[in-house]
């Protein structure tokens, strides 16, 4: 049997400090390309990604679904992605354990693999209140309305390419990363979490480091639990 092919999507917004950091982590030994949708950086967040070695594609529109989505459209259009990977660009996530979140898939028996930081390890004041809060909010709603059990809505996952274009994501802001574990429950994919560690990111978080962010993401997130019911 072939190797799956393994890509990774990485949104990225004025990562220029921390982009090229989250790219040389990632065990390239088994992904094929490393994509960052670039969402309208006003700093050299381009420039030192494409110096990394990864493909740029940009998305001037700001919200971190349409970041994501820019970087589906441009692999879809490539069509060779068996499983793909999202994690941020902040250098939060340890991309070295990238093998332990895809594993699952390739042995298959998962679709949806979450990185779960409430399993890991987390350095101290690498997520705030609201952040572990809303997470456990959230997490709490899924399975009361989904009977399906996570304890995070991490940014770091990998996802079949095939189940991925089966629930056809849709949403271009804050509601990303839940609205992929719904749909995951409703189409009944294969989910599971693995532990992944998580420390205190490089600049200062576009969500949960604002509170218009903090609020705007929160609603986004519950309007999107009940919207898919």
């Amino acid at each position: 049997m072939r190797k799956p092919k393994i890509n990774v999507v990485i949104p990225a917004f004025n990562e220029e400090q921390s982009i090229g950091k989250v790219i040389a982590d990632i065990p390239m030994d088994i992904v094929s390309e490393v994509v960052v949708a670039n969402n309208n950086s006003a700093d050299s967040t381009k420039a030192v990604a494409e110096a990394a070695g990864a493909t740029v594609v940009d998305e001037p529109r700001p919200g971190y679904g349409f970041a994501c989505l820019k970087g589906l459209d441009y692999l879809k259009e490539k069509g060779d992605t068996d499983i793909l990977v999202f994690l941020d660009g902040d250098y939060s996530d340890y991309p070295q354990q990238l093998t332990e979140v895809v594993e699952p898939i390739v042995n298959g028996t998962a679709d949806l693999v979450i990185g779960s930081r409430a399993l890991g390890e987390k350095e101290s004041g690498s997520m705030t209140f609201p952040q572990i809060f809303g997470n456990w909010l959230a997490t709490t709603l899924i399975k009361f309305f989904y009977n399906v059990r996570f304890t995070d809505l991490g940014p770091f996952r990998a996802i079949a390419w095939d189940k991925l274009m089966q629930i056809d994501m849709k949403d271009q802001t804050y509601g990303w990363t839940v609205e992929m574990q719904v749909k995951a429950a409703k189409h009944k994919l294969r989910s599971v979490e693995v532990p992944v560690n998580y420390k205190r990111r490089i600049g200062v978080s576009k969500v949960s480091g604002t509170i218009k962010g903090t609020v705007l993401a929160g609603y986004k997130i519950l309007f999107t639990i009940f919207k898919h019911l």
